[in-house]
């Protein structure tokens, strides 16, 4: 498989209470937390391009951008999907969607960068 656009990947989750804002320490209120939901649509990023990357290499954001359009409370159903818009040399832009109860509860872009993971991990333990 190559890296091309068009490459997706879908997660549903049920908020739990450990996904909440007053769990997570970013608000106090029990609903979906924001670092919480960029984290799933940071797993959807990584998850649509897993089967296109060579062997050894791996993915790293760089720069996101979450609009947090509507509170989804403990219990709901969220929708996270991520599809890969762009593709400049290692640098992979992606469109993602957040939708819960038949609405949109969040949309954003996140861009990673494609790098060699033994090289990437070298270059932490300097």
């Amino acid at each position: 498989m190559t890296l091309a656009p068009g490459l997706q990947a879908r997660l549903l989750i049920m908020v739990e209470r450990e996904d909440t804002a007053a769990k997570v320490g970013s608000g106090d209120v029990p609903v979906l937390a924001t670092p919480r939901l960029l984290a799933l649509a940071e797993q959807a990023t990584v998850q649509a391009v897993a089967g296109a990357l060579d062997a050894g290499q791996t993915s790293v954001g760089t720069r996101v951008h979450l609009e947090h359009l509507g509170a989804s409370p403990v219990g709901t159903h969220v929708e996270i999907t991520a599809e890969l818009t762009g593709v400049d040399g290692r640098r992979l832009t992606f469109a993602f969607t957040a939708r819960h109860r038949e609405s949109v509860a969040a949309t954003g872009t996140i861009e990673r960068v494609v790098v060699d993971r033994e090289r990437f991990l070298a270059r932490l333990a300097r």
